[in-house]
């Protein structure tokens, strides 16, 4: 990416930020400011007429890590956040789609000790495809890549729906978390590249609350069709969807040329070697995990750690409902409803006081104690199997893990060097999947391993009893056959075991909590 230099008023030279705008030195010890440049003002920039006219190879540059002392593209992000926006409810929404229905689709396909990989397989791609697109947007286009993701994604919802076994399902997921990972990036690159910092907050709360509801609404239109007309057809329906979010954004979506070069000579800048180190080391890193049942990096482990905790809870938890409350499918999705509002509420909130204040740092090491204070409830409520006191700690939890979710995208992007601030971007969405795939896989091995424990202590050693525990394991159905008595004790199995599973959760959490006290805070200038 290249950058240039500029001389400032007393002679020196400044450094241009080519994505979020001229850095400018104070005297020594004074901390470094960002100059807005958003996509309604530009009052920190003086353009010539002259200027206007005959530069536009100039904004090119500008825009994708180029000159940074232009504005930033005008866009009317009323019209383009609708637009953006139905590729991230869709992204959002196939996170959680399968957290109601995952066990009756286990139990479909005979393989239930095995649907972790439902959602592992996908969170695998997404988490190591997100960072590439950083770099390949910067190369052939944010548009382009945007519209590529959108035509992978709705290919690998198909392939879902069409799926014959568990591998096959695994499979699909995968491709469709290779489109969702630009799904997932380039919006939020996109905006970045088009607001001012100050104002990213209140636009990234914005496209949280539309993630929120995307997550939220997961788990019981997943409910929905797996009760009704099949668990298939959740996945298929996202397939003209993506063809509607590829129009939209394709219509509404106009940005100036970036680069003319040949599509081979783009080819030659791309780091295969790399890509594929990346994702070969995921891939080992969660195969393992699974199969065994510095500053600038402080906020990406912080992401890392928050999405660990957040999504082992909203994942094992709807096993919960299901395995030791009874409910349907469809049920266990609506339980999730409630703390939807805390989500929305959290994430748009923490935007519009970032927005007020100017600072982060405080806000993200409070929303994660209140994950933690969330989890208390919640190991109390799966005792007690009560489904309101799960429910209260599930909305205390969602709220302050969408406050820090929204915090600490500001914190990487004040925090970026000039002109990465595209591939930081995708870098946080990197530890984030990771985070919330690597959360999920322990989360559920321990869930596991203590399920089994448990039910060989309450069931003896009989060979009945090694026939009802490895059934269950494999079929939530098979709970519904059993003896009244024999149901009843495998069901508390699956709450106590619940209880264990928030062991690596608090622990993820307190790290989370530890590191985010080192986040270093810059203020926002407006």
């Amino acid at each position: 990416m290249e950058s240039r230099t500029t001389h400032a008023g007393n002679g020196s030279l400044a450094e241009a930020a080519p994505l979020l705008g001229p850095r400018h030195h104070g005297t020594p010890g004074s901390s470094d400011k960002l100059v807005s440049h958003g996509a309604f003002s530009s009052r920190n920039v003086e353009t010539s007429a002259t200027d206007v006219e005959n530069g536009s190879s100039r904004i090119e540059a500008g825009f994708n890590g180029g000159s940074g002392d232009l504005p930033k593209p005008r866009a009317n992000m009323a019209a383009l956040l609708p637009a953006l926006a139905i590729g991230i409810l869709l992204v959002a929404l196939d996170q959680t789609l399968t957290i109601a229905t995952y066990g009756k689709i286990g139990s479909e396909l005979q393989a239930l000790n095995n649907t972790s990989w439902i959602a592992t397989s996908y969170f695998l791609t997404l988490t190591t495809f997100q960072p590439l697109y950083g770099k390949l947007s910067d190369i052939f286009g944010r548009k382009a890549c945007l519209l590529f993701s959108y035509v992978v994604f709705g290919l690998g919802c198909l392939g879902c729906g069409l799926a014959r076994d568990i591998v096959e399902l695994c499979i699909a997921r995968a491709i469709s978390g290779i489109g969702g990972g630009g799904m997932n990036a380039l919006v939020t690159i996109l905006v970045t590249d088009l607001v001012s910092l100050r104002d990213r907050g209140v636009w990234q709360g914005y496209i949280n609350m539309v993630f929120c509801i995307g997550m939220s609404a997961g788990a019981p239109v997943g409910g929905l069709f797996a009760d009704n007309i099949g668990w298939r057809w959740a996945f298929i329906i996202q397939c003209p969807i993506s063809l509607l979010a590829f129009i939209s954004v394709h219509l509404v979506l106009h940005l100036p040329h970036t680069d003319h070069s040949h599509w081979s000579a783009k080819l030659l800048r791309i780091d295969f070697v790399g890509a594929f180190t990346l994702v070969s080391a995921v891939f080992l890193l969660l195969f393992g995990l699974d199969n065994g049942s510095n500053e600038g990096w402080t906020v990406y482990v912080t992401n890392f750690f928050g999405l660990a905790a957040q999504m082992g809870v909203v994942f094992f938890i709807a096993l919960f409902f299901q395995a030791a409350l009874g409910m349907s499918a469809t049920w266990a999705g609506f339980v999730f409803m409630p703390s939807t509002v805390f989500s929305l509420s959290g994430s748009l909130g923490g935007g519009v006081v970032m927005k007020r204040t100017g600072r982060y740092y405080w806000l993200t090491t409070t929303g994660y104690c209140l994950l933690l204070l969330g989890c208390v409830p919640m190991v109390l409520g799966a005792g007690q199997q009560s489904t309101i006191i799960t429910s209260v700690g599930l909305c205390i939890l969602a709220f302050g893990a969408s406050i820090s979710i929204t915090t600490t995208l500001i914190a990487i992007i004040a925090n970026a060097m000039p002109g990465d601030a595209a591939v930081a971007i995708a870098c946080s969405y990197l530890f984030r999947s990771l985070g919330t795939a690597i959360g999920i896989g322990i989360s559920t091995a321990t869930l596991q391993q203590m399920l089994r424990v448990n039910l060989a202590q309450e069931l003896g050693g009989a060979d009945r009893a090694r026939v009802i525990e490895e059934q269950v394991r494999l079929s939530l159905d098979y709970i519904r056959r059993l003896d009244p008595d024999v149901a009843i004790i495998v069901r508390k199995c699956y709450a106590i075991a619940t209880q264990w599973a928030f062991a690596p959760v608090a622990t993820f959490t307190v790290l989370a909590i530890t590191s985010s006290l080192f986040i270093r805070e810059k203020k926002l200038d407006r």
